[in-house]
């Protein structure tokens, strides 16, 4: 217990950088770093605080946005709490479907399969290799989450596509907390399928529906307690089939006051990171990172979330967007394609009084389980929601004419955009 006392550990610098983000961790033309089978793995941690999660978004051709959740969160010495969530939106009849279930028995590399699998006595997630097809990698969801609520699809990976996360090797896709990123005090991990193709059937209320269309998956890990890792966050996920399959995704979190460049006080630093799929085909990985004190530009690589014309929502007490701007920008990752990749999205999600595409204000507090709420010490009077939206839209790319015929010149793209704005503290 003396040891701090007598330690000959040189004293931390309190204006050392303590935030050491993946934006800015590799060079222009060496952030594409495609997913190995470990990337994908659970890991299951159960020490410390660690927030787990694999999520599937599909967006599909009759106007349904599904989405498929498990979370695996661990609170210290408490016993990790698993989740299955599963959310359906049509934006044509606005009818809608919720459900969140605390799971039992969850376990992972189920019946001799790998960890890419898991578990559980209400759903089933099982991974499977297709060597040699148009689509080399899936995974088979199903879930039998309530007596009149059950689910069966297929996600599908085109060989063409590959998995992604920001940098190769085991450090790749990594932002480290702390002032010594060797001995992180948190990190955090996105690792993304950007375009695959879902199959699938709901069955509701005696009724059977099926869906098929494009979709996502991300896999992700918060490796601190989830208020001090972000202040905010903010997804977008467009999807396509025009021109042979298009997608363009964001995610960025923006650090709480603790953690920047300068140690404590030095917060607020925005972290994005996103990809480009165009013709079919992964075209371009991007990543920023936005210092609270300087000004971007518009060189080099851009991945940026803009919140526009915001305006105070007394139901959340936050400064909501009602249109919100993406832009992409960086080098093709195509050998056969050199030169840069260009991309704009603007949506208008509405007015407080009259939103577009507005599926629902989360109350985080409300969903999460009651030992992370107890852990979890939110500022008195602050209560984290996510806003969520899914708008059709349009966007705005251009790069090298071999990827897709005029793209050279520019191309619109018609295609859905599932988002979210979420807001901690």
């Amino acid at each position: 217990m003396f040891s701090s006392l007598f330690s000959t550990a040189p004293p931390v610098n309190p204006t050392a950088p303590n935030l050491h983000p993946v934006s800015e961790a590799f060079k222009e033309n060496e952030l594409f770093g495609e997913l190995e089978p470990k990337d994908t793995e659970w890991t299951c941690t159960t020490s410390g605080f660690v927030t787990e999660t694999q999520i599937f978004y599909v967006s599909a051709d009759d106007g349904t946005f599904l989405m498929f959740q498990v979370i695996h969160s661990s609170v210290g010495l408490w016993y990790p709490t698993i989740q299955f969530v599963f959310k359906l939106y049509n934006s044509k009849t606005k009818q809608t479907i919720w459900k969140s279930v605390n799971v039992n028995n969850f376990a992972t590399s189920p019946s001799g399969l790998d960890k890419r699998s898991c578990k559980a006595d209400e759903f089933s997630i099982t991974y499977k290799q297709n060597p040699g097809s148009d689509y080399v990698e899936s995974y088979t969801i199903t879930a039998n989450l309530a007596a009149d609520l059950q689910l069966s699809f297929d996600i599908a990976r085109p060989a063409a596509v590959p998995g992604w996360k920001v940098g190769k090797g085991p450090k790749g896709g990594f932002t480290y907390f702390g002032p010594d990123p060797k001995n992180a005090e948190g990190y955090a991990i996105h690792r993304f399928w950007p375009f695959t193709k879902a199959t699938g059937t709901v069955i509701s209320a005696g009724k059977a529906v099926p869906y098929q269309g494009p979709s996502m998956m991300v896999q992700a890990i918060q490796g601190m307690r989830p208020n001090l890792l972000a202040a905010a966050w903010n997804f977008g996920n467009f999807q396509s089939q025009e021109h042979g399959g298009v997608s363009a995704i964001q995610m960025e979190f923006k650090t709480c006051d603790t953690h920047g460049r300068k140690g404590a006080g030095s917060g607020g630093v925005w972290v994005n990171i996103g990809s480009l799929v165009i013709g079919g085909k992964l075209a371009a990985i991007t990543a920023e990172t936005k210092w609270p004190d300087e000004e971007p530009t518009n060189e080099g690589v851009i991945s940026r979330t803009t919140h526009r014309n915001v305006v105070y929502d007394p139901d959340t007490t936050y400064k909501a967007p009602q249109q919100i701007l993406w832009q992409w920008q960086g080098p093709s990752v195509l050998s056969d394609a050199p030169g840069t990749i260009k991309a704009k999205l603007e949506v208008d999600v509405g007015s407080l009084e009259k939103p577009n595409g507005l599926i629902e204000k989360v109350d985080v507090l409300a969903e999460i389980p009651y030992v992370l709420k107890m852990a979890v010490n939110y500022v008195a009077g602050t209560k984290p929601y996510i806003y969520q939206w899914y708008n059709p839209a349009t966007l705005a790319i251009s790069g090298p004419e071999s990827i897709v015929p005029g793209l050279s010149s520019g191309l619109e793209v018609s295609g859905v955009i599932f988002n979210e704005a979420s807001f901690i503290s």
